[in-house]
């Protein structure tokens, strides 16, 4: 039981840095970006080349993933997303087909076959009785980190406040001087940098294949609408929920299972309460 409490803590600090810049983008841009898991697969893959390939430091692996992740973002937005955003079914289409095209260029630089990323942290701990690795506990704390920064930085920065306005009415916040293509664009770029950091860590907690970006864009789904959009402690409340979740089901039923329980709690979340468990659509 301790084991399963441990483990459902840890990963649900890393689902929530997944599920965090999903959410951004949902809320600001009204978009429902599907090129999202290609963010954490190009992170991963990004880390992968930089730190056990060219064999430079591990931290030069993360900073440059982050910044091909930021430059994904941005350009996607400037050269697909603000021309097409008055059509959001062209929009989920053509971010959908990035996805895809991402894919096939991973497979056709790296192969197809599925890689082992080295933990960026190696190593066991011992937690009252339960085995931890260091590499997953590391993620939870910079996980933690970075939500918390971006918790304070919503809140109390010129910036965060700019993208509560968008989030609110884009058309009103552009009637107070507020620049909401610029907000867009910054926002689309800390969520690339979001989910390439989180790539890092879901591809050294799982493996690096050309497919991992399903997996963390059906959680990413998962949390941000059962949550509710735009709010940033229902992203962090549901990620430990499907954590938990997942962590259980694994341990007392089976692997297979893993995404099912969560597919059904997203059906009786809509079923039962459309808006989400914390509602609002505004960032909050």
């Amino acid at each position: 039981m301790l084991q399963i409490l441990i483990q459902g803590l840890l990963l649900s600090g890393l689902y929530a840095l997944i599920a965090m810049g999903f959410m951004l983008i949902f809320s600001i841009g009204r978009v429902l970006n599907l090129a999202y898991g290609a963010y954490l697969m190009v992170g991963g893959y990004t880390y992968f080349w930089v730190s056990q390939s060219l064999g430079m430091p591990k931290l030069a692996g993360v900073v440059v993933a982050a910044a091909v992740g930021v430059l994904m973002g941005v350009l996607k937005y400037s050269l697909i997303v603000r021309t097409l955003r008055r059509d959001h079914v062209a929009v989920e289409i053509a971010t959908l087909m990035l996805a895809v095209v991402a894919q096939a260029g991973i497979v056709l630089v790296f192969g197809d076959s599925s890689k082992v990323l080295l933990p960026i942290v190696p190593g066991v701990l011992n937690v009252a009785g339960a085995s931890v690795t260091c590499n997953i506990l590391v993620a939870m704390i910079i996980s933690w980190a970075i939500l918390l920064g971006l918790y304070v930085c919503v809140r109390q920065t010129h910036t965060g406040r700019a993208m509560q306005a968008v989030s609110m009415d884009a058309k009103g916040a552009a009637i107070s001087g507020i620049d909401p293509d610029r907000i867009n664009l910054i926002t689309w770029g800390i969520s690339g940098a979001l989910g390439a950091i989180g790539g890092v860590f879901f591809a050294s907690y799982t493996q690096l294949s050309p497919s991992m970006w399903v997996a963390p864009l059906i959680i990413s789904i998962a949390v941000v609408i059962v949550g509710g959009i735009g709010s940033i402690i229902g992203t962090l409340v549901v990620a430990h929920i499907v954590g938990f979740l997942e962590v259980i089901v694994v341990a007392e039923l089976a692997p297979e299972l893993r995404g099912v329980f969560t597919m059904l709690l997203i059906i009786c979340v809509l079923a039962s309460r459309p808006q989400g468990l914390f509602g609002r659509e505004e960032l909050h």
